[in-house]
């Protein structure tokens, strides 16, 4: 296998997987395409404790997911590029058609 290749696809699992790692994180993406929120507005919306929300966040700023703005003593978080979501929906497409077709399949050995 080329090395460069390698060498991509270990940044991307430190870089972009991890940070994708955890369905709270997802949804932080998700909110975040909407509009840019406050830790606080996220942690509503989320039913999640501001602690939590925070930690998530870090972890995704430091992936360079989201941009983060400081607007007097809060924080406003933005989604860093639209792609990202873009990436999470073929990949919500993928899982679909896979559950689909697994469902066909169980469906017709059943008969």
């Amino acid at each position: 296998m080329e090395q460069t290749l390698t060498e991509e696809i270990n940044l991307l699992h430190a870089q972009i997987c991890q940070g994708l790692a955890d369905p709270t994180r997802i949804l932080i993406l998700y909110l975040l395409d909407e509009h840019p929120h406050y830790v606080t507005e996220l942690a509503e919306k989320l039913d999640a404790t501001q602690p939590t929300v925070s930690r998530h966040l870090k972890m995704l700023r430091e992936r360079g997911l989201v941009t983060a703005a400081r607007e007097g003593n809060t924080v406003h978080y933005a989604l860093h590029d639209r792609r990202v979501i873009q990436a999470l929906d073929l990949l919500r497409e993928v899982m679909a058609d896979t559950l689909a077709e697994r469902a066909d399949l169980a469906e017709a050995v059943a008969l």
